[in-house]
């Protein structure tokens, strides 16, 4: 995938070129434009049996994978706060005792681009009594894994690499 552009965004000329696939300049008018790195988050759910909380995405990209609830982190908002909102609108439930696990970049291709992502990875566990409201649109239903090891985790349909490899780092620290 190359994320070019036939035009300048800036001046509509034909001079615009990819330099290195995160930074473009027009030769036309001088503009530069950064595709710079995205920070998205993403909360490893585990239930007091030891299950894992997984969404079945309703939309590309990856449909009808697993996932983890998360999402991009909005301007202005921190880590913390984008797991509580993002839990809360996909599966309708406030995540408690939230602790951060670590990083792992990935890419997320959307209409045609390819960004580039810091996906940020929290552990956390709701109520034993938690009512789950999924985001019609976003989520199919939700699932709970049991997961072991790093080869429970290879025989799930996992969607994104980042979310496999912060699941094997979790299993192997427990």
């Amino acid at each position: 995938m190359k994320n070019d552009f036939n035009f300048c965004p800036h001046c509509g000329g034909k001079g615009i070129r990819n330099v290195n696939m995160r930074c473009w300049q027009c030769a036309d008018c001088g503009f530069v434009l950064y595709h710079n790195v995205a920070a998205s988050v993403a909360v490893i759910v585990q239930d007091n049996s030891g299950a894992i909380l997984f969404e079945v995405r309703a939309k590309e990209p990856k449909r009808g994978m697993l996932c983890l609830p998360g999402g991009f982190v909005e301007p202005k908002e921190s880590l913390e706060n984008a797991c509580v909102r993002e839990c809360v609108e996909e599966i309708g439930v406030k995540p408690l005792n939230l602790k951060y696990m670590g990083t792992f970049p990935n890419t997320y291709e959307y209409n045609g681009i390819l960004y580039n992502t810091c996906d940020a990875f929290f552990i956390a566990t709701v109520p034993d009594n938690a009512v789950f409201d999924i985001q019609k649109g976003e989520v199919i239903q939700i699932q709970h894994h049991i997961i072991k090891n790093g080869d429970d985790v290879d025989k799930l349909p996992i969607a994104f690499d980042s979310a496999r490899c912060a699941l094997k780092v979790f299993v192997n620290k427990k």
